[in-house]
C-alpha cells in the first residue's frame, strides 16, 4: 500500500522577514497544482492555541522565558494533536509558518535556554513530528524592522526585543540550518516577493517532484 502520508512545509525567520507573503505565494501555487493544501500558522492555528498566542504576544506581560517556551510548546501541543497530524496521516500538505525551530532559536537562542533543552519540550509537544522541508528567509535584522514599522501596526512583546536578542535569534536559526542541510533552505529575504517565491519553489522541487 503506498505511503499517503502528506508534506509538512514550514517557513522560518526573523520577524518582518516576509514569512506570511511567501506563505501566500506558496499556497496559490501549490493549488494549482492541485495538491491537497492547508495553511497553518504558529502560534495558533486552532481556539485553543489561538489564546495562547494572545498571551505571548501581549507586551503588557512578562512570562520568565521557562513560562514562555512552555506556552509555545503548549500551543503547538494542541496544532499538532487538533489539526497538524490527523492533516498529515489524512495525505494534506500543510504549509505551516513557524514550527519547532522558532521556539529553538527564540527560547533556546534569543532567551538563552538552550537547544537542547527546548528541543526536548517540543519533542513531547509534537511527537517528534519533522518538516520534510524548512525554509529560513534571511533579512538583517534593519530591514525587517523597517518592514515592521512600514505596517502601522503596534509591536507585539516579542518584536519589541532589542537587537542584541535577535542577534542570538539569527546565530541559532544560522545553527540550525548549518547541522540540516538536507531539511533546511536559506533563501535570500533581501529580494522582492517574486523572486523568493520562485527561490522558494526551486527549493521545494525535489518534493514536488516526490509527490
Amino acid at each position: 500500500m503506498p505511503d499517503r502520508r502528506g508534506r509538512l512545509i514550514t517557513i522560518e525567520g526573523l520577524d518582518g522577514s516576509g514569512k506570511t507573503t511567501l506563505a501566500d505565494g506558496l499556497e496559490a501555487a501549490l493549488l494549482d497544482r492541485d495538491l491537497p493544501v492547508l495553511r497553518l500558522r504558529e502560534p495558533g492555528g486552532v481556539v485553543l492555541s489561538e489564546r495562547i498566542r494572545d498571551l505571548v504576544a501581549d507586551p503588557g506581560l512578562a512570562p520568565h522565558p521557562r513560562t514562555e517556551a512552555l506556552l509555545f510548546a503548549a500551543a503547538r501541543a494542541q496544532l499538532c494533536a487538533e489539526v497538524l497530524l490527523p492533516a498529515l496521516e489524512d495525505g494534506r500538505w500543510v504549509l505551516l509558518d513557524r514550527f519547532v525551530d522558532s521556539s529553538l532559536a527564540y527560547q533556546g537562542g534569543g532567551r538563552g535556554l538552550g537547544l537542547d533543552v527546548v528541543a526536548r519540550i517540543n519533542e513531547l509537544a509534537t511527537t517528534g513530528c519533522r518538516p520534510d522541508r524548512t525554509l529560513l528567509l534571511r533579512v538583517s535584522r534593519a530591514s525587517g524592522r523597517r518592514r515592521l514599522l512600514a505596517r502601522g501596526e503596534e509591536q507585539d512583546r516579542m518584536e519589541r526585543e532589542d537587537d542584541a536578542f535577535f542577534s542570538r535569534v539569527e546565530q541559532a536559526y544560522d545553527a540550525l540550518a548549518t547541522g540540516e542541510p538536507e531539511r533546511f533552505r536559506t533563501l535570500d529575504a533581501h529580494k522582492d516577493a517574486a523572486q523568493v517565491l520562485t527561490d522558494a519553489l526551486d527549493a521545494l522541487a525535489d518534493i514536488l517532484q516526490a509527490g
